[in-house]
């Protein structure tokens, strides 16, 4: 997501555009690659949960928004937080810094509640942008995504849980990128869905939901993924103006996949996070 200013609304306001906001129920494609239908949708704060969502092995949730960024961090220049993701146990987020920055920054929770940071050095051609973070199955490779019109998705040795990467923190380099078979807008998350397919959502026009199949799992070398689209996500507000798609979150215990979108106007304050299951598998 790009960096937006700070939310100030009051919890009045946020309670009572919660009341107000309509959550319409559409249904994907029955032809679509993958087959999801919505089955429910629920309210974030846009604070505290307007940037991402990843599920936690109880089922519940962890939400990432501008709020959730630690003092230390925001002091050392990073002011975006993208969306997250746990595997288990670890907690892997993406940061950004402002127009002039020269890396891109990981930070991973260990179960036991110790962050550690990998910063990685912008590669020639690569954008500031750090939109998403999504780790594969295996707990090896770490995807992320950048901004505007893009055809690949970055893979990275998965900070911490991939021994090749260092054990407290430290730089953290590229591995073989995806390159997309065709072009994608404005990736805000991704999330793997088994080891060679992911669902990511894209603030376009449409607020497409997009799948990638691989055709191996990660190895850490270079792959072509096929890009299929799923469906669009519901844009349903008293307010008018754009809507800006967010986080993707898969839990595979639930087996419930999760997008979510920022209303627009004064309605910011709350983003919707709406809930899909597989119509088949």
């Amino acid at each position: 997501m790009r960096a937006t200013a700070p939310f100030r609304r009051t919890t009045a306001t946020l309670l009572a555009v919660a009341a107000l906001t309509a959550a319409g129920a559409s249904t994907a494609h029955a032809d679509s690659p993958g087959g999801w239908v919505q089955t429910g949708s629920s309210l974030v704060n846009s604070l505290t949960g307007g940037e991402g969502v990843a599920s936690r092995a109880d089922g519940s949730l962890l939400t990432r928004g501008l709020g959730s960024i630690p003092l230390g961090l925001r002091f050392a220049g990073w002011n975006h937080v993208g969306d997250p993701d746990i595997a288990g146990g670890y907690v892997f987020d993406a940061y950004q810094g402002g127009d002039s920055a020269t890396s891109k920054m990981f930070e991973v929770t260990t179960p036991s509640g110790h962050a550690y940071d990998y910063t990685h050095p912008l590669d020639s051609g690569e954008l500031l942008n750090n939109s998403f973070a999504t780790v594969s199955p295996d707990s090896q490779w770490l995807v992320a995504g950048e901004w505007n019109t893009v055809n690949r998705l970055q893979v990275f040795p998965a900070p911490l849980t991939n021994p090749s990467t260092p054990a407290t923190g430290g730089t953290l380099p590229q591995a073989g990128q995806i390159t997309l078979s065709r072009s994608v807008d404005d990736v805000q998350g991704c999330d793997f869905v088994s080891a060679t397919r992911l669902v990511c959502a894209s603030d376009d026009g449409a607020k497409d939901v997009f799948q990638v199949d691989l055709p191996h799992q990660l190895d850490g070398t270079p792959v072509t993924g096929q890009v299929s689209t799923l469906f669009q996500v519901p844009q349903s507000s008293i307010c008018s103006g754009a809507f800006e798609t967010e986080g993707v979150d898969y839990d595979p215990a639930a087996k419930v996949l999760r997008v979510e979108i920022v209303s627009p106007g004064v309605c910011e304050v709350v983003t919707t996070v709406y809930s899909y299951r597989p119509t088949t598998g």
